[in-house]
């Protein structure tokens, strides 16, 4: 099979040689990767040329997951999984197609097409002294020391196939370095766009895809984020991913490794718009240092199947997550989101809160689980998800966790899941509201409860615009529980 022996002669650590299976799902993925790592930046680079050869073994050992997988049980990617995907080409795109997707206020903004930095989209004018941002190609090319010793080092390729995935494509992305002591006024803006476009080359350019696959054959990019926040610094990052164009059947899976030093504080926003027929993934692995503050916030809107990965790890004392979020779907969307929080040291706390709302066939999934460490005494953490239903046909699946192994802990965890209020919709109406906009008043202000836990206000202005442009909610759906209820709203669940 072309690429696997590249692989295999490659994929050693430490003197083992991977076993890889020759499975047929895996073709393309192993002839794609037999040509990206002849070329992509950072070949002639020992370290990185085994992080990816690892990582790609690692991925052909265990393959993509399916529903027996207990962190998988609820979401069936068979439609990914039978999917021929080729890696994305480098390709072009008119500023004025991406003129309306810029944030009105950043202080610096970073385009990427495909999973490719393109600086001449990008707008790094007003970036503050102290701050230093780059494509991830850029900085690898420049052998810097920082990627060096942080790249690869917190996300568990081992764990997890598709962070595998990302590390053996591990090229371009977004880098970030706030120095110490450095206070960011305003947010840094990262815009992922994903474009049809052709398939990449043995040469690293754009190619005409080969005579055995198709013109519109699916591609995938996979961009590979780094942010390092120096102590006592303070920043905000917003990563926003759109689609340009019928990208239907497109692969973007997205890791991002956020080191917060002791005493960082970082607010890292996540927002999810793609085309509603591709497909989307992304990991947020944390790591954060004595008394550092980080707040995640995730908005899911598009995608046909969703899957957002936080997984903090509280590895200094004193420490404090917020977890946060929001995803609404309709039609067959399938959202999903997976909690991984692990208080590794005493005295830390971390919160978790996510909001869901669902309408049509649309499928949601909230699978919460936190672990605390035998020597992370004091620990006080809460996990809270709740969930509107708007029609019969909508689904979610909600599966808090608790994994406790020391004895001096706060601990709470509980979802909520039901249907909209038909007293309060009543009320409204009774004052002169039509029935749709009664609706999205108490829809919005359901989804406003995620919202005002964000700080950054330009932030949450445009999401709340986002969010007005959505058509919440049909009506076709129930809007009470069944009388036997007694007149309750909501349903607890664990």
């Amino acid at each position: 099979m072309p690429g696997l022996r590249t692989l295999s002669q490659s994929a050693h650590k430490k003197g083992k040689q991977k076993v890889i299976a020759p499975v047929k799902e895996l073709q393309t993925y192993l002839e794609s990767f037999s040509d990206f790592e002849k070329v992509a930046v950072g070949h002639d680079q020992a370290w990185l040329r085994d992080l990816r050869a690892e990582a790609f073994a690692r991925f052909c050992e265990v393959g993509l997951p399916t529903t027996r997988d207990e962190d998988w049980r609820f979401t069936n990617i068979s439609a990914i999984a039978q999917t021929q995907f080729r890696l994305a080409a480098k390709t072009e795109v008119a500023k004025n197609s991406v003129a309306d997707l810029r944030a009105t206020q950043a202080a610096c903004q970073l385009v990427f097409v495909n999973g490719h930095f393109v600086p001449e989209l990008s707008a790094l004018e007003k970036l503050p002294k102290g701050v230093t941002v780059n494509g991830l190609a850029a900085e690898i090319a420049q052998k810097s020391a920082h990627v060096e010793n942080h790249l690869g080092r917190y996300l568990n390729i081992q764990r997890d196939a598709f962070s595998a995935l990302n590390t053996a494509f591990a090229e371009d992305g977004a880098f970030v370095h706030v120095h110490r002591g450095t206070v960011v006024e305003q947010p840094i803006y990262l815009l992922f766009i994903s474009q049809v476009s052709t398939a990449r080359g043995s040469d690293g350019v754009t190619q005409p895809l080969p005579q055995t696959v198709p013109t519109d054959a699916p591609t995938m990019n996979h961009p590979r984020n780094l942010f390092v926040i120096e102590e006592e610094s303070q920043v905000a990052i917003i990563e926003d991913y759109v689609s340009i164009g019928d990208t239907a059947g497109s692969l973007c899976n997205t890791a991002t490794e956020l080191v917060a030093k002791d005493g960082a504080i970082v607010s890292h926003y996540m927002i999810e718009r793609e085309h509603k027929q591709s497909f989307n993934i992304s990991t947020l692995r944390i790591e954060q240092g004595r008394n550092a503050n980080v707040a995640s916030h995730s908005v899911l809107l598009g995608g046909g199947i969703v899957r957002n990965n936080v997984h903090p790890v509280l590895a200094g004392e004193g420490s404090e997550c917020l977890i946060n979020g929001l995803f609404v779907g309709n039609g067959k969307q399938h959202l999903d989101n997976y909690m991984l929080v692990e208080h590794a040291q005493p005295h830390c706390s971390s919160r978790q809160f996510y909001n869901g709302i669902l309408d049509d066939s649309s499928h949601g999934v909230f699978h919460g689980r936190i672990i605390v460490h035998k020597d992370a005494q004091k620990t006080d953490a809460k996990q809270t998800n709740r969930n509107l239903l708007l029609s019969d046909n909508a689904q979610i699946d909600t599966k808090p966790q608790l994994e406790i192994y020391a004895d001096d802990v706060k601990c709470t965890h509980g979802a909520t899941i039901g249907q909209i209020d038909e007293t309060a919709l009543f009320y409204l109406r009774s004052r002169g509201i039509d029935e749709a906009s009664a609706r999205k008043l108490l829809l919005m202000a359901f989804a406003n409860e995620c919202l005002d836990r964000m700080k950054e206000d330009s932030i949450r202005s445009g999401i709340e615009k986002l969010l007005s442009n959505l058509q919440f909610g049909s009506g076709s759906g129930p809007t009470t529980l069944n009388a036997s209820d007694g007149g309750r709203n909501w349903q607890e669940v664990g």
